[in-house]
């Protein structure tokens, strides 16, 4: 199979593989990008696989970087962009299950791709476009198949990351997992336990984002992946999560985190516990903290209420979407939302210095009080943002003839 017209990604690499060819080496686009292109998907990174050593790599190219040169992969630098030229390499056992314990350098494309996880991966191209498919991967494309190279098992003893790749893969391109690979799954999957919790959750949050995320879902708990994932989640009663999902797609990491606790069995206290168990950022743990509170008492939403998670309105109201809230709630919602005097205490037309200058209260306890009364009362539309309706405000509840 031969592109005719490649993407430009493709064409702007293209000086990089003529050089390494036009020195004796082989030297082929791999990997996601093809996959990607075959698929007519949003091309990333455009990775090159090559017969040149690490050290042939940096002789031909004038500006490269050691980005992973043990493991055979150099970046050259070319006009701006970077693109990594990884050797053709063997790998030895995986003793700890995620990375190889050594590599060798090969001259061989097939020893290569190999080695690789599923076969819609394992594919290569040269940069005149020509496919090279040594494993099936172009049929399982056309089929809508997740297929391991080679033997499953073996695929999943090397990386049992592999396991969750091959459910993230699933939800994100709507394909369903080969019989093998799923029993290699199945059988393998108690080794997820061994894997770094941030290398999951990667896979974890790529999983629940992908178009397909309530079949993927369904997958990892049938299979009993859901067990071996951090915070005890595969003890939860999933079948709320999966049924939202079916429905609509989670556009954001942090609104994945709002909707699995949203949904979750666990009290606003425990979240932060949980939270750490996935090694969440600090960002997306505020914004849990904020939002689930507000989703799980919607109906009773105050104005305050909405007022507190301002900033994290657009990420509330994807949360209402996505656990199917009444349309007119989140019309309700947006509008207190909309018509919101003030959105952050700063917008306040007095502040702490002007209240000390007119003398209403001195620095303290109760000049906070004071601005907290104050802002209340603008939020709830009981006193103009005024300077003056303030000011008389102030004046009224915390003059010093009442201190």
């Amino acid at each position: 199979m031969k592109i005719n017209t490649l993407p430009q990604e493709f064409i702007g690499a293209q000086p990089i593989l003529k050089i390494l060819t036009r020195a004796g080496f082989e030297a082929y686009f791999v990997g996601g990008s093809v996959r990607d292109m075959l698929l007519s998907q949003v091309i990333h990174d455009v990775d090159i696989a090559s017969s040149a050593f690490p050290e042939e790599v940096k002789f031909l190219f004038e500006k490269t970087v050691d980005t992973g040169i043990q493991h055979g992969t150099v970046m050259v630098l070319d006009h701006g962009e970077g693109y990594e030229i990884t050797t053709f390499r063997t790998e030895s056992t995986y003793t700890d299950f995620r990375r190889p314990d050594s590599v060798t350098f090969v001259r061989s494309l097939s020893e290569d791709l190999k080695r690789r996880d599923f076969t819609i991966n394992a594919l290569a191209m040269t940069l005149d476009g020509e496919i090279v498919d040594l494993f099936g991967g172009l049929d399982d494309i056309k089929n809508g198949i997740i297929r391991a190279v080679g033997d499953a098992e073996t695929r999943f003893t090397e990386d049992a990351l592999r396991m969750m790749r091959a459910l993230r893969f699933s939800a994100q391109l709507g394909f369903i997992i080969e019989a093998d690979t799923q029993k290699g799954l199945i059988e393998l999957v108690p080794n997820l336990e061994k894997i770094a919790v941030e290398r999951i959750r990667v896979e974890f949050e790529k999983m629940l984002m992908g178009a397909s995320a309530a079949n993927s879902l369904k997958i990892a708990v049938q299979d009993k992946v859901m067990l071996y994932l951090p915070g005890h989640i595969g003890q939860w009663e999933l079948s709320l999560i999966i049924s939202d999902l079916e429905i609509y797609q989670a556009n954001h990491i942090v609104v994945v985190w709002c909707h699995l606790l949203t949904r979750s069995p666990l009290k606003i206290q425990e979240m932060t516990h949980f939270m750490r168990q996935w090694k969440l950022s600090r960002d997306i743990m505020k914004t849990v903290i904020a939002v689930v509170p507000i989703v799980r008492q919607i109906e009773n939403v105050t104005i305050l209420d909405l007022y507190t998670v301002y900033s994290y309105a657009d990420v509330l109201l994807e949360i209402l979407k996505i656990t199917d809230v009444a349309d007119k709630t989140i019309q309700h919602v947006r509008s207190i939302l909309k018509m919101l005097p003030i959105t952050q205490s700063s917008e306040l037309a007095i502040n702490g210095s002007d209240l000390i200058k007119l003398g209403i209260v001195q620095p303290g306890p109760r000049m906070g009080h004071a601005l907290k009364a104050m802002e209340k009362a603008v939020v709830l539309s009981e006193v103009s943002n005024t300077p003056e309706a303030l000011t008389s405000f102030a004046k009224e509840q915390f003059s010093h003839d009442k201190n």
